[in-house]
């Protein structure tokens, strides 16, 4: 079978095939294929410069390819408008700035606009949704706060409630928890896994990324390991691909499998 044809799978949300993707002729993203499977939390990591923010782009639509495909509950992504997409997918990026003077309520209502047209207008349905993601994500005392007054912590958290506010059925994160401390590391993270929402997250702290349903491994531009942590994050795997020297500990509080590390 030419790898460019994928069966349907009943429970897959998302695939790619062959997914390339350079810039000035040095290949970023090097066919890469894989599927997200409905509901699950798929942590996606690698050293720096491995690919990791490109391929989350190029799933959003943000970015399109060079070659290979990529489909939405078996539609070509190309195929589709951008407001479809967007009903579907939530992005949140590393790094999203505004110079516009908008509040943290403007900018989470902004998670709406898809669902909005002349025929359906907003109304008090959008204003729970907007009111919600703003608690899920411990800002709504802050909601009349002005975006650049808000600190890169805060900043991020808002970018998470837009993200929720567009209902998706698909949610990718681009290292969302950099900024946070680890309280709302935590919180975040929590609210995400609790989600009703095909996940695809970014991650550079490996013991979180330890309580993902699968990983997918990411090293100079190539996917080269998915499946559940415990069968990915070998020691083998953390010394040939991040440099380090790595065993696991058990936590007696809870039986939890963390990772120890050693340069």
């Amino acid at each position: 079978m030419n790898s460019l044809q994928m069966p349907a799978l009943q429970t897959r949300v998302m695939a790619c095939a062959d997914l390339s993707w350079s810039v000035k002729g040095n290949l970023i993203v090097k066919g890469v294929s894989l599927e997200l499977q409905r509901g699950e939390t798929l942590g996606l990591i690698g050293p720096n410069g491995s690919g990791k923010s490109s391929l989350l782009k190029l799933l959003s639509g943000i970015r399109p390819p060079d070659s290979g495909r990529i489909q939405l509950d078996g539609e070509a992504l190309t195929d589709m408008t951008r407001r479809d997409i967007a009903q579907m997918i939530a992005v949140v990026e590393q790094q999203a700035e505004t110079s516009d003077a908008i509040s943290v309520l403007d900018a989470v209502e902004l998670g709406r606009t898809p669902w909005l047209s002349a025929l359906t207008p907003w109304s008090a349905v959008d204003d729970e949704i907007v009111q919600q993601a703003l608690v899920d994500v411990d800002m709504a005392d802050k909601r009349k706060r002005a975006w650049h007054s808000l600190s890169g912590g805060e900043r991020q958290r808002v970018h998470i409630a837009r993200a929720l506010a567009q209902r998706p059925q698909i949610l990718l994160l681009d290292e969302p928890t950099n900024h946070l401390d680890i309280q709302h590391q935590l919180s975040i993270l929590g609210l995400v896994r609790s989600l009703p929402v095909t996940t695809m997250i970014a991650l550079h702290d490996l013991n979180q990324a330890l309580a993902c349903d699968r990983l997918a491994v990411m090293d100079k531009g190539e996917l080269i390991a998915i499946g559940i942590p415990a069968q990915v994050l070998t020691c083998e795997l953390l010394r040939s691909t991040f440099g380090v020297e790595a065993h696991y500990l058990i936590d007696p509080h809870d039986g939890a499998r963390i990772l120890r590390f050693r340069s």
